[in-house]
């Protein structure tokens, strides 16, 4: 399972649409319906049903609130990461931790 294989799943189940939802994710629209097969492939079953609608399928309905906490926890993570970057250096890297005591990223005791 990748990451840009969680992304487009989330986007097609709020568009519904397989062009609709890669045409949000910058990609194409076979690119997209690759990944969503290798995704099913990867998770044991069809996570949407085609016809006449795209609509969630059981497993896809199971699956999709863990795919979407692994995607904001990946956004988190950047974000966090980003946050770190930002943090000027300081002569020394236990300093610099120092300096994110009790920040979100490195939380008080």
């Amino acid at each position: 399972m990748q990451m840009h294989q969680i992304r487009y799943f989330l986007a097609l189940c709020e568009e519904r649409n397989f062009t609709r939802a890669a045409r949000r994710c910058g990609v194409s629209q076979p690119s997209l319906t690759n990944a969503i097969i290798g995704l099913e492939r990867a998770l044991g079953g069809a996570l949407f049903q085609r016809k006449p609608l795209i609509a969630l399928t059981a497993l896809g309905h199971a699956v999709q609130p863990y795919l979407d906490r692994i995607a904001q926890n990946a956004e988190h993570a950047r974000e966090a990461a980003q946050a770190l970057a930002d943090v000027p250096r300081a002569n020394s890297e236990p300093a610099a931790r120092e300096g994110l005591a009790g920040s979100p990223l490195c939380p008080s005791s």
